[in-house]
């Protein structure tokens, strides 16, 4: 009798939230809503890096930094289609429970401050022409990107009561932010200058240095489902690793500005002081500005280490 063959495909919602299924191993898993919101991510963010590389639109630290966003971006949402195309998940060296989720955060984290850094310190000082036009047209599709790839973390971020990978929690998604903001002082303290002449300021760079590390730490051990080999329970680790960070960070909050502020430190209160900022005209950030850049941020980084704590302590008294 004749043998009839049927393709078959896999589906699963755990990637995908709530009402939004993804077929594994299909060319199906285009056509899901979240399939097609990484297209339009793979889309927008080819658009924004090749209208740039047409014209040379980009100089500097900080277009090297927006055209590195973009290329990263599409490389890696390319791979993600790939993976989920080829139902390669299983293979994957990472969890593909916490790997997607944490992709999209960076991703959304790292096309905002492209949308932001490169009109402000590159577009706003081209000429009218084809170069400007290029790098405004670029811009409009990187906020397109930053918007398309938050509203996958709003889709896949998980839910009360869903069980799912560290890394779609409030706690995992404050890690982002928190080695992402680190990565952005690190940028802007990149000259030994702004802080090498006091110890005190060598503290404060010390700190982003340690919290860093923790953070990055825990996020690779959730990415590696490497949980288990600490020595403690891992909620006990993270209850423990934000505990310090917001210790070291509210130090880092009063120091910083003293030092870089007060006159009586030897610190400069006003932009006007600061010579190097005295060209307005420049692709280069002066060292005023980073200086009140690093002490903006580091007020951000203290609240999201504050939230964290108060997260991973919940965490912490539920399993007791």
């Amino acid at each position: 009798m004749p043998v009839t063959v049927t393709r078959t495909t896999i589906t699963t919602t755990s990637s995908s939230g709530p009402g939004f299924p993804t077929t594994v191993g299909s060319p199906r898993a285009l056509t899901q809503p979240l399939g097609l919101l990484r297209l339009l991510q793979l889309i927008s963010t080819c658009v924004a890096f090749s209208l740039v590389a047409s014209v040379g639109a980009w100089t500097g630290a900080m277009g090297n930094w927006s055209m590195f966003t973009w290329c990263f971006c599409f490389a890696v949402t390319l791979i993600i289609l790939i993976v989920e195309l080829g139902g390669l998940q299983a293979r994957f060296p990472l969890s593909w429970r916490n790997f997607p989720i944490t992709y999209a955060c960076y991703a959304a984290l790292f096309c905002l401050s492209a949308s932001i850094i490169y009109p402000t310190t590159y577009v706003q000082f081209l000429s009218h022409g084809r170069s400007r036009d290029h790098a405004i047209a670029a811009t409009t599709f990187s906020c397109i990107a930053c918007v398309a790839y938050a509203t996958e973390v709003a889709w896949t971020r998980a839910r009360p009561g869903e069980i799912t990978g560290y890394m779609a929690t409030v706690p995992g998604l404050l890690k982002v932010l928190e080695t992402f903001v680190a990565c952005v002082i690190f940028a802007f303290i990149s000259n030994p200058y702004l802080y090498q002449h006091q110890p005190a300021l060598e503290w404060c760079v010390a700190v982003y240095s340690i919290c860093f590390i923790l953070a990055a730490v825990a996020i690779l051990l959730n990415l590696g489902d490497c949980t288990n080999m600490l020595p403690i329970p891992f909620p006990s680790f993270l209850s423990g690793l934000a505990l310090l960070s917001v210790l070291f960070y509210a130090t880092a909050l009063i120091i910083w500005p003293l030092y870089q502020f007060n006159e009586k430190y030897h610190g400069q209160p006003w932009r006007s002081m600061d010579v190097s900022c005295s060209n307005r005209h420049t692709y280069y950030v002066c060292s005023w500005d980073r200086r009140l850049a690093v002490a903006i941020l580091t007020a951000i980084n203290l609240l999201a280490y504050v939230a964290d704590l108060v997260y991973s302590a919940r965490l912490v008294f539920v399993r007791v």
